[in-house]
């Protein structure tokens, strides 16, 4: 199992995009107003996004196992275990939406 199938779609592609390298997939998985913090390093819209991706997430080959989440008050905690070029080990993801897209990603330990 690499991603549970009950995720809701934006967040499975968030993961699913990375292990296919689908950069266009993965962008499109959020807001045009999105902010992603990993580790108190924000990137605000598609674009800084983006950037993040490529230094950090797609770019050094990172792969995803979800082993599973909880959800409290609309977020979705999901736990990950990350391997490739870059960061490799655990930590927990927390994702909000808007409507049927990301709107905040929140990387810690």
């Amino acid at each position: 199992m690499s991603v549970p199938d009950d995720l809701p779609p934006a967040i499975a592609s968030f993961f699913e995009a990375t292990n296919d390298s689908d950069r266009e997939r993965f962008l499109a998985a959020f807001t045009d107003d999105a902010v992603l913090d990993d580790w108190g390093h924000t990137y605000t819209g598609r674009e800084a996004i983006a950037g993040w991706n490529e230094t950090d997430n797609i770019g050094v080959g990172s792969h995803f196992e979800v082993p599973g989440f909880t959800v409290n008050n609309g977020v979705y905690a999901v736990a990950v275990h990350v391997t490739g070029g870059g960061y490799n080990g655990g930590g927990t993801l927390a994702f909000a939406l808007a409507g049927d897209l990301i709107s905040r990603v929140d990387i810690t330990g």
